[in-house]
C-alpha cells in the first residue's frame, strides 16, 4: 500500500514542477500552445514506450472504440486544456495560486462526480462531513489566495484584474478531476493503465497541435528550440508521470486517497518552486497566510475524503 501512496505523492510533486518548466518553455517558443504541444508530445512518447513494453499494443481496437461512449476520449482534451492553462496562469498568478485554484476545482468536481456517480464512478451520497469539508476547503482557499493579496498593496504597478484568471483556474481544475475519472474508467475497460494514460495524452497532444496550427499558424522554430535548456523538455515527462502514477494508484488505494496524496505533493512542490525560484521562475517569499490557508485546505480535504 505504501508504495502506491508514494506514487501519488511523487506524481503530485512532479506535476507542480511541470508548470514553471512549461512557462519557461513558452517564453522560448513564444506561444503557450506550442509549449503545451511540445510537452504533450514528449509525454506521449514516454507513455507510448511504456505501453509498447508492457502490452506490445499502442492503440485500442476499432471494435473497442465503436462499442464505447464518446466521452471516454475527452479526458485527453481536458488534460490539454489544463496543461495549456497552467502555462498561461503561472506567470500571472505565481506557483502557489496556479496549483491551489485548480485544486479547489478538483475538489468541487470530485464531489459532484462522487455524489452523482458521473463517468461510472462509485456513487457516494453527500453527507454532513463532506459538506463541511467543502466549506472548510473554500475557507482555506480564501485565506491562501485573498488575504495575502490584501497585503500586497501595489508595491508594483498592478497587472490588471486577475479575477477572471482565478475563476478559470478553478474551472480547469474541475476538468482535471473529470480527466482522472474518465482515464480511470478507460483504464478499467482497456484492462491496461499505461495504454489508457497514453491514449489520453496523445489525444491531448493532437488537440493542442490543431489549436496551435489555427492560432499560431506555425511550428516551433529550430532556432528557438536551440535556446532551450535540457530541462525544458522534461515538462511532458513530469505530466505523463503524474497521469501514469494516478492511474496506477487509484485501483490499489482508491480515488480519494490518491487525490489526497497527489494534492499534498502538488502543494509541497508549488511552495518549493515559489520559495527557491526553481526552473527560472520568479521567487516569491512564502507568506504565513499561505501556509495557514493550505493547512486549512488539507483539513477540508480530510473531511471530504475520509470522514
Amino acid at each position: 500500500m505504501y508504495i502506491y501512496l508514494a506514487f501519488a505523492l511523487v506524481g503530485g510533486f512532479l506535476l507542480a514542477n511541470q508548470n514553471p518548466i512549461n512557462a519557461d518553455l513558452r517564453k522560448i517558443v513564444g506561444s503557450p500552445f506550442l509549449a503545451s504541444g511540445i510537452s504533450n508530445f514528449v509525454g506521449s512518447i514516454f507513455l507510448g514506450i511504456i505501453t509498447l513494453v508492457t502490452t506490445q499494443e499502442l492503440f485500442p481496437s476499432f471494435q473497442f472504440v465503436s462499442n464505447h461512449p464518446a466521452w471516454l476520449w475527452i479526458g485527453g482534451i481536458f488534460g490539454g486544456i489544463f496543461l495549456t492553462s497552467n502555462v498561461l496562469l503561472f506567470p500571472r498568478l505565481g506557483a502557489v495560486q496556479t496549483v491551489i485554484l485548480p485544486i479547489l476545482g478538483q475538489i468541487l468536481m470530485g464531489t459532484f462526480i462522487d455524489s452523482f456517480g458521473w463517468f461510472h464512478a462509485m456513487q457516494l451520497p453527500m453527507t454532513l462531513m463532506r459538506f463541511m469539508g467543502i466549506v472548510i476547503t473554500l475557507i482555506g482557499v480564501i485565506i491562501a489566495v485573498v488575504l495575502p493579496n490584501l497585503k500586497e498593496k501595489e508595491a508594483e504597478k498592478p497587472k490588471g484584474n486577475l479575477l477572471g484568471w482565478r475563476i478559470w483556474g478553478v474551472i480547469v481544475g474541475a476538468m482535471s478531476a473529470a480527466q482522472q475519472a474518465i482515464n480511470g474508467r478507460l483504464g478499467v475497460l482497456l484492462g491496461n493503465t499505461a495504454q489508457a494514460a497514453f491514449v489520453s495524452f496523445l489525444i491531448g497532444f493532437l488537440a493542442i497541435f490543431i489549436v496551435s496550427l489555427f492560432v499560431d499558424r506555425r511550428l516551433p522554430k529550430i532556432s528557438d528550440l536551440k535556446k532551450a535548456k535540457p530541462w525544458n523538455g522534461i515538462g511532458g515527462f513530469l505530466g505523463a508521470s503524474f497521469v501514469f502514477a494516478t492511474v496506477v494508484a487509484v485501483p490499489q488505494i482508491g480515488a480519494g486517497l490518491t487525490i489526497m496524496m497527489g494534492l499534498i505533493g502538488q502543494i509541497l512542490g508549488s511552495m518549493l518552486v515559489q520559495q527557491f525560484g526553481w526552473w527560472r521562475s520568479n521567487k516569491y517569499q512564502i507568506q504565513v497566510w499561505q501556509v495557514i490557508g493550505i493547512l486549512v485546505m488539507l483539513a477540508g480535504i480530510v473531511f471530504i475524503k475520509f470522514l
